[in-house]
């Protein structure tokens, strides 16, 4: 029900109405596939706003020094919940991050900040996870 009212609540501009009454229709698997062709055809990430502060905040050589390179080793028993913290810590669909926590051992992101990295590593370890630093 509560899906329902934010439906209502947002006021849909007629000239995109057709276009939002489709994509309503569409499955999730669909509108990632979606995301993905507009990804493509228009040279743009639905994650590059997210994941920009992280790789851009590592522009010095003393910073550098304390960056890290993290890698899933093992998804554990519970994999729902890495996934969940996955898909959250690095902006990515439901279905990205499960491929990357069934792909393990993966990397799942670059040059974090030391602070940054430990506190996934935290995340994903309280879950049942394993990370590594590279």
């Amino acid at each position: 029900m509560s899906e329902e009212t934010k439906v209502e609540a947002v006021e849909v501009p007629a000239k995109f109405a057709k276009i939002v009454e489709e994509i309503e229709k569409m499955s999730v698997l669909e509108l990632n596939e979606l995301v993905k062709i507009f990804e493509n055809k228009f040279g743009v990430s639905a994650t590059a706003v997210a994941a920009g502060p992280a790789v851009s905040a590592t522009g010095s050589a003393t910073e550098e020094s304390s960056t890290y390179n993290v890698e899933l080793t093992d998804g554990g028993a519970q994999k729902i919940a890495v996934i969940k913290i996955i898909k959250e810590a690095l902006a990515l669909g439901l279905k990205d991050a499960k491929d990357k926590v069934d792909a393990a051992p993966v990397m799942l992101m670059e040059n974090m900040k030391k602070e940054e990295a430990e506190a996934l590593k935290k995340q994903i370890e309280e879950a049942g996870g394993k990370v590594t630093f590279k």
